[in-house]
């Protein structure tokens, strides 16, 4: 899995980030984390969500929690700030 940051933004303004884990061949995307670092801190709803990748597989996963609470802007750009278009 190819390093990776996102993060989220809930309905009432906060920001959560996260980078992907890779551990013994276990892993979590970075997109994941920011989702489940959100909703441990109660957030409900989503206003949008970024990821910075030079894989361009889209998270199905992350993107599935994400839109969980309702339908999400989601952001996604290489490590050299180049906008991937979906």
């Amino acid at each position: 899995m190819p390093a990776a940051g996102a993060a989220v933004r809930d309905d009432m303004g906060r920001t959560y980030a996260a980078a992907s884990v890779e551990v013994d061949g276990a892993s979590v995307t970075a997109l994941q984390l920011a989702v489940a670092s959100a909703i441990s801190s109660g957030a409900r709803a989503f206003e949008a969500a970024a990821v910075v990748s030079d894989d361009l597989d889209l998270d199905k996963e992350g993107v599935t929690a994400l839109n969980a609470f309702g339908p999400v802007v989601l952001f996604r750009a290489t490590a050299d700030g180049s906008v991937v278009d979906e």
